[in-house]
């Protein structure tokens, strides 16, 4: 495809991409005498976080800054390890090697649905990443990583509303320069990247790195004989950038990286009268007692099989009288295989097999200047992304023995049989069910198509209104379409059953049989040809019989009515946890067109003020937007407004179910009061403030899908510091603390009842990062650097509550979550050797060192009502690397 691109960038700058303007100094620094630069600290760092190069002591926005060499010190492999140093930041690997959940200041959302873009919008060099998959792998030469925390709606769109992170890169150096990096560690952990760089010509320079990421799983599957959790990944990138030294430069950048992997290991947490069943039949769990043991059992090893690949070119170009025109165009290409064992047990039940692909084209144009005291950047971004999923789950060889056992039989299917065949003539089909129940093979298929097309118009102004005060007005109006196809079908017999209406039927005949062989004084149920005779009053009974009869049939019809749904009495309710593939009803519909179209106008009021060269204040007011999101899965149902039209319509289908077809637009506001401070051995950045979002869309994971949802208000107090200090020469010490007092105000359709009035599960109150470092010069040019850090979670509730204790009422589901909590104390260092004269460090290095085991999250098993399932996190890890930068 051709890429259209319009404006250019300067040099130190094109990295930056969609998160950089351009100004005349890197093409000016280019030519100039090379000096050495000692690399800036504390507050001195350099961001490009408003979109345009600050320090971060300059910029009025709360956000965190990772450095290139905190990064290497501290052994970060990908967005993953990043939480560990960013308190106000939370990210998790779940289902899959493609989900990764970013969560900021407690919220975030849409890594394991591919309908839903994350409310934290991540950017690689400018570009927009919409989704997880192109997102976690291994980065060349990060240069920082810069976290923005709240709605970013002005500047970013619609892709965050509840923050942005922003990975930037190195651009091509027009010296000639390279790297080459090697680690080994424990589960036999292998990592190997390098990087090399340098000039074509005076003003063309080019850079290529690459890099595998290999490991054993640290979670073992005796069942399928294999290891999960594993690494087994690798990428390559290359770069172009031009420079002519004056007004224009051009940075190309391609990609690719490949994901191979078993992925995501689940224990059981909490054993039911199902898992005795799976048990009796041969099949293995893990002991729930012990869910570290780091034991998963399986019938067959998941695939994670993802290609991800990009190209982007940013172009800037200098118009004269202080103007920068700035075009960034990307398109990016992801798709993936997943497979996956979903009854998390060793006995055949449940399978899923599943293809995704992400196609993504995304275009920015910005025009940015100044004219006296006002500084000013308006702009447009465009995106464009189709989505393609296709979803198969297969029934076991075994599921069947299950579930006769679960019905109260002995395993061999004879239960089921006789069930089979007692609802077949209930509807006068005879034996047509028979065989029919919990048979292996394809229980439901389909593919879900989804079209998103959206615009954004944004400005921003700055106004200095007199020495050191700014005041800050921004806008962006965003307009989104998305158009969603589905073609998916329940192929179960069983599950497309109404087990009510069924048991009624039931009820009904058995109440009509006893009443009338009570009447012909049998001592039992009549039979059907006894009842025949009753009612047409040739039994002993006569004329009296008959007229009797249609009295005892309202009688037994009353009762029926009245106790279908008591599965004391209704003898198929039971079957009701194994009716697990009921009815899909496609859209578009005659009810549902399958289509939303939204529009916002997000803006941004802030005042700014430079009480002096040390010391800034800022107050603000923001607000943030994320487009409705589709479910794009197979929980995907019609809202419960919707259920009697479409049953109208469709009179014979069975088991129509209200549910999550799509999630309306989340709307954030936040208001913050920060100061920024930095003198000579210390710096420091304190944010207070209120957040407001406004209908987050909440997506809960089943086990085999995903239920969507809009909470009605979620409000959050909060107060974040980070600081840095240097008491001694040799030593640095950070200090980061983040505070956080969250309430669902209204959230009255959350998936286990009302939790309006609650403190939503998972967000620590207190977040606290503690890391010092000491670098010490060995008196011949060497250093040896020791560096540790304590990352520490105040205890909270995993989740909310599990659906699947429902029957019970909303307190049954919430107490079933009640006793699973995380605290998290993660302890990391490293100690480093740099050889200064040869350009060389070796480290030996060590993360969650007091190997802390928690639950990331909880969900109910599939198939298994009253069990609990779980995603442990990583144990410890350590090993030796060895850095040669030439």
């Amino acid at each position: 495809m051709t890429i259209r691109t319009a404006g250019t960038a300067r040099s130190l700058l094109s990295g930056v991409a969609a998160l950089a303007l351009a100004t005349p100094f890197a093409a000016q620094a280019q030519n100039a005498p090379e000096e050495v630069i000692e690399p800036a600290a504390g507050n001195m760092i350099i961001v490009t976080a408003t979109k345009r190069e600050t320090t971060l002591q300059e910029t009025p926005v709360a956000v965190s800054v990772t450095t290139a060499e905190t990064l290497q010190r501290e052994q970060i492999r990908d967005l993953k390890d990043l939480q560990t140093i960013v308190p106000s930041l939370r990210v998790s690997q779940l289902q899959s090697s493609a989900n990764t959940n970013f969560i900021i200041r407690g919220f975030g959302n849409g890594a394991n649905n591919a309908g839903i873009e994350p409310s934290v919008g991540v950017f690689v060099d400018g570009v927009y990443r919409s989704r997880t998959a192109a997102q976690i792998s291994d980065l060349p030469n990060v240069s920082r990583i810069e976290v923005l925390r709240g709605p970013q709606s002005t500047l970013f769109g619609k892709n965050a509303s509840a923050g942005v992170i922003s990975l930037v890169t190195d651009a091509p150096s027009f010296t000639p320069e390279g790297s080459i990096e090697a680690s080994y560690g424990n589960f036999d952990a292998m990592v190997l990247r390098g990087y090399v760089s340098g000039p074509i010509s005076d003003d063309f320079a080019v850079s290529i790195a690459g890099g595998i990421n290999k490991r054993d799983g640290y979670l073992t599957d005796p069942a399928s004989g294999t290891e999960t959790n594993e690494r087994d990944r690798w990428f390559v990138r290359g770069q172009a950038l031009y420079d002519n030294g004056d007004n224009v430069s051009v940075r190309i950048i391609a990609d690719y990286d490949r994901i191979d992997e078993n992925c995501c290991g689940v224990v059981n947490v909490q054993r039911s009268a199902a898992s005795a069943a799976i048990l009796g039949l041969g099949g293995q769990l893990n002991d729930p007692n012990d869910p570290f043991a780091d034991l998963v059992y399986n019938n067959f090893a998941s695939t994670n099989d993802i290609e991800n690949y990009g190209l982007s070119a940013q172009l800037d170009f200098e118009l004269g009288s202080g103007l920068t025109l700035t075009s960034i165009s990307a398109w990016r290409n992801t798709s993936g295989a997943y497979d996956q064992d979903v009854d998390f047990t060793s006995l055949d039940l449940l399978q899923r097999y599943q293809t995704q692909k992400l196609e993504t084209y995304t275009q920015e144009l910005r025009l940015s200047g100044s004219a006296g005291p006002v500084t000013f950047l308006a702009g447009l971004f465009y995106f464009d992304e189709s989505i393609t999923e296709n979803q198969n789950i297969f029934k076991g060889d075994r599921f069947r023995n299950f579930a006769d056992l679960s019905a109260g039989g002995n395993g061999t299917g004879s239960t089921i049989q006789v069930i089979e065949a007692t609802i077949g003539q209930l509807y006068g089909l005879g034996n047509q069910y028979i065989g029919q129940f919990g048979s292996a093979g394809l229980a439901e298929s389909g593919q879900f198509l989804l079209s998103n097309d959206a615009l954004s118009l944004f400005g921003q102004v700055d106004f200095e209104i007199t020495n050191g005060l700014v005041l800050t007005i921004g806008g962006n109006y965003t307009m989104d379409d998305k158009r969603v196809v589905t073609d998916y079908q329940s192929i179960d017999v069983f599950s497309n059953i109404d087990l009510v209406d069924a048991g009624n039927r039931a009820i009904f005949a058995q109440g009509v049989a006893t009443t009338v062989g009570n009447a012909l004084m049998l001592g039992r149920p009549a039979t059907q040809a006894e009842i025949q005779a009753f009612a047409t009053g040739t039994s002993p009974a006569g004329l009296a019989g008959a007229q009797a009869f249609p009295t005892i049939q309202a009688g037994a019809q009353a009762f029926a009515n009245a106790n279908q749904n008591d599965p004391n009495v209704n003898p198929f309710l039971v079957g009701r946890a194994l009716q697990l593939f009921p009815r899909f009803i496609n859209i578009p519909n005659g009810v549902e067109d399958g289509r939303t179209s939204d529009n916002d106008l997000a803006y941004t009021v802030r005042l700014a003020y430079d009480v002096n060269p040390d010391l800034n204040v800022y107050a603000s007011y923001a607000t943030g937007f994320k487009a409705s999101s589709f479910n794009l899965g197979r929980d995907s149902r019609p809202l419960a407004a919707d259920l009697p039209a479409l049953r109208a319509a469709n009179p014979t289908f069975n088991n129509q179910m209200a549910g999550s077809r799509f999630a309306g637009p989340e709307n954030s506001k936040v208001i913050e009061l920060g100061v920024k401070g930095n003198w000579d051995m210390f710096s420091m950045n304190l944010t207070g403030f209120r957040q407001d979002i406004n209908g987050f869309q909440s997506n809960i994971f089943t086990g085999t899908g995903f239920l969507l949802s809009n909470a009605g208000k979620q409000r959050t107090w909060g107060v974040e510091l980070e600081s840095q200090a240097n008491p001694i020469d040799p030593l640095t010490l950070n200090f980061a603390v983040t505070w956080l007092d969250p309430t669902y105000v209204s959230f009255p359709l959350s998936s286990v009842g009302d939790l309006s009035g609650t403190r939503p599960s998972g967000i620590p109150e207190w977040t606290i990062v503690l890391g010092a470092q000491w670098e010490q010069d060995l008196g011949n040019g060497d250093l040896l650097v020791l560096r540790s850090t304590f990352h520490h979670e105040s205890n909270v509730q995993v989740i909310e509550g599990l659906p699947g204790f429902l029957a019970g009422g909303q307190a049954a589901a919430i107490a079933a979550a009640a006793p699973f909590q995380r605290q998290v104390d993660d302890l990391s260092a490293s100690l480093t050797y740099e050889f200064t004269d040869l350009d060389l460090a070796v480290s030996v290095w060590g993360r969650n060192l007091l190997n802390d085991r928690y639950l990331l999250s909880l969900f109910d098993s599939p198939g298994q009502p009253g069990s609990i399932s779980g995603y442990p996190n990583q144990p410890r890890t350590y090993g030796v690397t060895v850095r040669k930068n030439f």
